[in-house]
């Protein structure tokens, strides 16, 4: 067993790209940080979001589809991503997001409230305050550092298999349960931000991947030694584990978890400034060697997309 300290990245498919920039970018106010393309597909975006260093732990990323069909939240996926808001904004929150004709429910789990909510294409979020050691300083559309959005408080999960899928975050990732309540288990690893996995323990049907859905969840190792380490207990263990794929901010390995939904484990470094700077996270199209020759053609027929800071 190697203990993650959390979630690295999540990763989920919405519709149109500028919708998709206007709610993360405007809305929730995080920092836009890479404007690159699906590295499995460059006919597509993937927009990544995230703190002010863009630092593990707060990046949420998306692959954009125009004209995807509508998906359906459920069973074998993540059901909501969690956001840590400071301490003393949750009013704040609650005001902006209803001024903002954002449809609110308000659930306690687990002596936490939750403001609970769906972005512009479906997919479930929550917001929940927690006193952390680090805040965000990105301060934009009238969010200031001691409202903004901090990073990953962590995420439900819906499973086929609950009971499995709480043996592999326990065994494989290292994480502890803390509580059984009502109808959600609730584990946690050491780290500050996406440290805090609750398991759903019964059906929620179904779940079909597309637009509005979670497509995977990621979760830290410190380099590449330890995720070799990852793979090789993952392969003993009975997962089909990919090969290391190298995503230039990071590097991957993917598989699908007995109760369907896909994890892929993600190392720290090199990180998002491997090739822009700090001050100029996403400020251009981005991509990967092997789709450099196409970059005139990508240009051409990605969507135009724009955020003003």
């Amino acid at each position: 067993m190697i203990k993650t300290n959390g979630i690295h990245h999540i990763t989920s498919i919405s519709g149109h790209p500028q919708e998709n920039m206007d709610f993360y970018g405007k809305l929730l106010g995080l920092r836009f940080v890479k404007k690159t393309v699906n590295f499995d597909d460059p006919n597509t975006y993937h927009f990544y979001f995230g703190d002010d260093g863009a630092n593990p732990g707060t990046i949420i990323t998306f692959f954009p589809f125009t004209n995807g069909r509508k998906g359906r939240i459920g069973d074998g996926q993540v059901g909501t991503t969690t956001y840590i808001i400071p301490e003393g904004s949750y009013d704040f929150w609650k005001e902006r997001l209803i001024d903002n004709n954002i449809d609110l429910t308000q659930e306690t789990r687990f002596a936490e409230r939750y403001l609970q909510f769906s972005d512009t294409h479906g997919l479930r979020i929550e917001l929940v305050e927690r006193s952390v050691t680090n805040k965000s300083n990105w301060e934009v559309y009238g969010i200031s550092k001691d409202q903004a959005i901090v990073g990953f408080g962590g995420a439900v999960l819906l499973s086929h298999f609950p009971q499995e899928t709480k043996e592999l975050l326990t065994d494989i990732f290292g994480f502890q349960v803390v509580k059984e309540e009502g109808d959600y288990v609730r584990l946690s690893t050491p780290g500050e931000l996406g440290n805090i996995i609750d398991i759903k323990l019964s059906s929620s049907g179904k779940g079909i991947t597309s637009v509005g859905t979670v497509h995977h969840i990621a979760m830290r190792t410190k380099d590449d030694i330890e995720q070799i380490n990852y793979q090789e207990l993952l392969k003993k263990r009975g997962y089909t584990v990919t090969e290391v794929r190298d995503r230039n901010y990071f590097k991957s390995i993917y598989f699908r978890e007995k109760g369907g939904i896909l994890f892929e484990i993600a190392t720290d470094g090199p990180g998002f400034t491997i090739d822009e700077d700090l001050e100029s996270l996403g400020s251009e199209l981005k991509l990967p060697k092997q789709y450099e020759h196409l970059r005139s053609r990508l240009e051409e027929s990605l969507i135009p997309v724009k955020l003003e800071v």
